[in-house]
């Protein structure tokens, strides 16, 4: 605790605000989002959010720093679908992320998502040309998911389409669109995304992926 305070009394006065303002929201989050979300873990925190739909349908872990501009939406596209979205311990979300979940969407613990990311579970029906419905508002009612592995590193724009896993300790390219599965411990970019590099334990070093098909996670 000590050194957390000299740490502060340190720091530039712009950080210091910061810091400051850090402690407000994590204060929000004991009094406020503890009462609303299905779960609100001890140290985490939303900054500014843009939109929060259903929380009592979302569970965030512990010491979770989400920062402004995130839009948290799960849709009950179905009122016998009970959806799931779930984040885990010490995971930090950048500004602007979007987040749509309509059936299960499971981010791990230590992931990084950066600024202006999508993360979506919902495909939307388009085929039937004669539906007064715009797109926009419909849902194909599906057992979707997303799920994003521990450890995994989301880059800058990075859009993460429906029935995806992407592995533990992951890198995804920024601007990406990731529409196949990734496996551990592999770097994935482009759009779509194809896996590049892969890292091999028995040779103690990355090497490049030959396929462009990306193995199935475990």
């Amino acid at each position: 605790m000590r050194s957390k305070f000299r740490a502060f009394w340190k720091a530039s006065f712009l950080n210091k605000l910061y810091s400051l303002g850090n402690f407000y929201y994590v204060i929000k989050g004991v009094v406020f989002y503890r009462q609303v979300f299905k779960k609100f873990g001890r140290g985490s925190y939303i900054r500014k959010p843009v939109l929060i739909l259903n929380p009592e349908l979302v569970s965030i872990g512990e010491r979770v720093a989400i920062r402004d501009g995130v839009r948290l939406e799960v849709v009950r596209s179905n009122p016998y679908r009970i959806p799931n979205l779930t984040i885990g311990d010490d995971t930090n979300i950048e500004q602007n992320v979007h987040f749509v979940c309509h059936s299960r969407l499971w981010i791990g613990k230590n992931v990084s998502i950066t600024g202006n990311c999508s993360i979506v579970d919902v495909t939307h029906c388009f085929a039937d040309v004669h539906c007064a419905e715009k797109i926009g508002i419909r849902i194909q009612d599906d057992d979707s998911f997303v799920e994003i592995g521990d450890g995994t590193f989301i880059g800058f724009g990075a859009v993460i389409l429906p029935n995806v896993r992407i592995g533990k300790c992951a890198v995804i390219g920024a601007n990406s669109v990731v529409v196949h599965d990734v496996p551990d411990y592999a770097v994935a970019a482009g759009v779509p995304a194809k896996v590049l590099k892969q890292y091999d334990f028995s040779q103690e070093t990355w090497v490049r992926v030959s396929s462009n098909a990306a193995a199935p996670t475990s």
